[in-house]
Parts: structure tokens; C-alpha cells; sequence
């Protein structure tokens, strides 16, 4: 019997680490070039599958997942989270919010709980939250119904004028992801705040839901130094201005030697094949070349790997953190699971290709950018291209929340298996 119950606990235990390690990876895909919907799926159907023998345990899995807490880690606090709001525990869920809402990279783990969560489920406890007297508690509550998709109201447009600036700053992030134009008059005054997090979010939800120029050419200025918001700031700004506009910043970011990464993103997020040549050159640039072939894929939808188009890495290339402990190189690869493109044989296959574009055109995985285009990309592309198509849609289709591609997979192929193109 006793060997019976240590072997249990050991399988709990296991449980456990899977959960974080599978959280990590998770966290991990919506940066990574190489991960489709499906692949996230079923990376998410093994998280559920471990969260489901904790459940299964009752009382003995609570235990175990409210112990592992003590590490004070996003990922064990969303473990216990979800036990917690699923047992509808008034005292489970005070004990969770007690670790989980102290710091905001803890409160991380108890939103993501509310995600994984069925909104039918979820719902009752983001309504407390959103009215709860702790801000820490609100920001948690409105950061699960943006993330859901679902308007919290009055609590919504109450937390853009509180003075916290955490509570403020997730606020206005989520009137941009529920598609609430009507709350665009209340962000304006923190264009100018002094805080940076109210001040990008406040931005990105106006340029995101009625482009006003004062929003963009802050974006374009957060997108051109470095910055915890760059890139999101460079993502969001492009597809706002005109394409003529666009291009001409596009050329003044590649000007700046600090700036080469962010014009070759820029190429990638305009679509224009008339950028196609200029990506080309970069990829003979070792420390460009491999996000240079992912704008060039982006534009055109040619998969390096899938059509022979790539190449073996240079022999004297590094990049990221390597063994040598007297290295201070610590910072991971960022193009690490791109391909390396062969320029030659990109460019031959580009001259046989080049008539199937228009030049002027916005693309996006070799389609012309449409609602039909970007709901295509949604279902089958990767997961930076999944991002940029819900961009593109919430722009066509303004007003609407933007499609949220963090959702857990299966739920994600359920929602556009029963809305399709509009």
C-alpha cells in the first residue's frame, strides 16, 4: 500500500513539472517561426492531458499543485490557478490570488488559468475580479476578459482613468483587443503619459482601432529604439500608414545601421514585391539573412525549406549563448528555427515568380491581402504569420476584437472550424 501512494505521488509530481515545462514550450511557440495551429493543438491537448490527472486526483492534486507554489513561478501558479477556479474554492482561489497577484509576472500565471478555462466557466470569477477593491485583482480580471475576448463594461472603461499605472496600462490594451472604438477619447490624454506601458498601449489601441497620425508617429518612435515594445510597435505602425508612407519608412530604417533588422521586418510586414530585391541583398548579410527569407516567405509564401531553397549555415556564423563560460553572450538566437536561404537559388526561383506579383500590391503568404487571404492564414499558417493575419483582419474588419492566437489551440480550430471568412 505504501509503495502504492509514493508511486501515485511521484505520478503527480510528474504531472506537475510536465505542466511548466509544456508552458514553457507553449510560451515559447508564439515567438517561434516553425509552429502551425496545428502543431499548438496538440501541444495543448498533452497540457490539458496532464491537467486533467490533477484533477482527476481531487483533493491530493490540489495539494500537491498548491505546495509547488512555494517556487513562486508563473507556471505553478497557473497550475494551482486552474484547480483553484475550477473547484469554485472561496478559500482555494484567495490562497492562489495571494501568491499569484503579488507580482505581475505571477499574476501572469493566474491569467493564463482564466484562458485555458471555458469562458461559460472562467466567467463568474472574471466578473469578481473586475470588480474586486485590489487592483492587482482588476488588472487580473480585465487582462482575462480581453483575453477572452469578452467585454468586462463598466469595469473596462473605469480602470482607464485609475491611477495605477499597471491597471491603466492593461486597460487600454484591451480596449485595442475588444475592438472598442468608442473608448478611443478616453487613451488620449496617455499618449503623453509618463509611464511607458500606458503610453505604448495607448497607442497601439488607437492606431489599431481609428489610426489617428499622433498615435502612429509615436509607435514609429517607440519602433525605432531599442525597447521592450519595438517590435510590436514596428508590427502595428506599418500596417497603419499608407503603403507609400510605409516604404518610405521602410527606407529610412534600412539607412540606419541599428536599425537593419527592423527595415527587413518592415519589408516583410508592407508585403510589396517591389521589396523583393533589396531582401535578397540582405541575405547575403550572415546576421540578416535568415529574417530576411522569413519577410521573403512572408510576401510570397514560398516555404524555404518545403521547396529546396535553403542552405547549410555558414561555418563560422554564432549566434546566441554558446559553451564558453568567459563569453557574455548571453542572448538567445532570435532567428533560431529559420532556415538559412540560398541566394541563388532563391533568385532563380524569384525570376521564374516575379509575374505572379504586382508591384504595389500588399501580400501575405503569397496572396494579395483579403479577408478570404487572411482567414487562410489563420487556419494554416505559422504562427508569426497567424499574428500578422489577425492584424490584417481586425484592420479589414474594423470594430471587431482582434482574434486572439495565444488561445489554447483546440479552441482556436474550433472558433474558425464555426465563423469562416465574413
Amino acid at each position: 500500500m505504501g509503495n502504492d501512494v509514493v508511486a501515485i505521488s511521484e505520478i503527480l509530481f510528474q504531472y506537475c513539472d510536465n505542466i511548466v515545462s509544456l508552458l514553457d514550450i507553449r510560451e515559447l511557440s508564439f515567438r517561434s517561426p516553425h509552429y502551425s495551429l496545428a502543431d499548438l493543438a496538440k501541444l495543448d491537448n498533452r497540457l490539458e492531458a496532464h491537467i486533467d490527472g490533477l484533477r482527476i486526483a481531487g483533493e491530493e492534486g490540489w495539494q500537491l499543485a498548491r505546495k509547488e507554489m512555494k517556487w513562486n513561478e508563473p507556471g505553478e501558479v497557473f497550475t494551482a490557478a486552474v484547480l483553484a477556479f475550477e473547484s469554485n474554492s472561496q478559500s482555494r482561489i484567495a490562497e492562489v490570488l495571494n501568491v499569484g497577484a503579488e507580482k505581475p509576472e505571477l499574476a501572469r500565471g493566474v491569467i493564463s488559468a482564466l484562458r485555458w478555462m471555458e469562458y461559460e466557466r472562467a466567467e463568474p470569477h472574471i466578473r469578481a475580479l473586475c470588480t474586486s477593491p485590489p487592483r492587482s485583482h482588476r488588472r487580473i480580471g480585465i487582462a482575462a476578459a480581453a483575453i477572452h475576448r469578452r467585454d468586462p463594461g463598466t469595469p473596462l472603461q473605469n480602470a482607464l482613468s485609475s491611477g495605477d499605472a499597471l491597471l491603466r496600462a492593461r486597460a487600454a490594451k484591451a480596449v485595442g483587443e475588444l475592438g472598442r472604438s468608442d473608448l478611443v477619447p478616453h487613451l488620449q490624454t496617455d499618449l503623453r503619459s509618463a509611464d511607458p506601458g500606458c503610453r505604448f498601449w495607448a497607442a497601439w489601441s488607437t492606431a489599431l482601432l481609428v489610426g489617428y497620425s499622433n498615435a502612429i508617429q509615436l509607435l514609429q518612435n517607440i519602433a525605432a529604439a531599442p525597447g521592450p515594445w519595438r517590435e510590436r510597435a514596428l508590427d502595428l505602425a506599418l500596417r497603419r500608414l499608407s503603403l507609400s508612407a510605409a516604404l518610405a519608412w521602410q527606407q529610412q530604417l534600412a539607412r540606419s545601421p541599428k536599425n537593419d533588422r527592423q527595415a527587413v521586418r518592415a519589408a516583410g510586414i508592407i508585403g510589396d514585391p517591389a521589396l523583393i530585391p533589396w531582401l535578397m541583398e540582405q541575405m547575403a548579410v550572415p546576421a540578416l539573412a535568415r529574417v530576411a527569407g522569413e519577410a521573403f516567405t512572408s510576401i510570397t509564401g514560398a516555404d524555404l525549406a518545403y521547396l529546396d531553397l535553403n542552405a547549410k549555415p555558414p561555418d563560422d556564423f554564432e549566434a546566441g549563448p554558446n559553451d564558453d563560460p568567459q563569453d557574455d553572450n548571453i542572448e538567445m538566437d532570435p532567428d533560431e528555427n529559420l532556415p538559412w536561404p540560398d541566394v541563388s537559388r532563391i533568385t532563380e526561383w524569384w525570376s521564374k515568380h516575379h509575374h505572379e506579383f504586382r508591384l504595389g500590391t500588399r501580400y501575405l503568404v503569397g496572396k494579395p491581402i483579403s479577408v478570404e487571404c487572411v482567414w487562410e492564414a489563420l487556419c494554416t499558417g505559422r504562427q508569426r504569420q497567424r499574428a500578422a493575419a489577425a492584424f490584417e483582419l481586425a484592420l479589414l474588419a474594423s470594430g471587431k476584437p482582434l482574434f486572439e492566437v495565444r488561445a489554447p489551440g483546440f479552441r482556436q480550430q474550433q472558433l474558425l472550424r464555426q465563423a469562416g471568412p465574413r
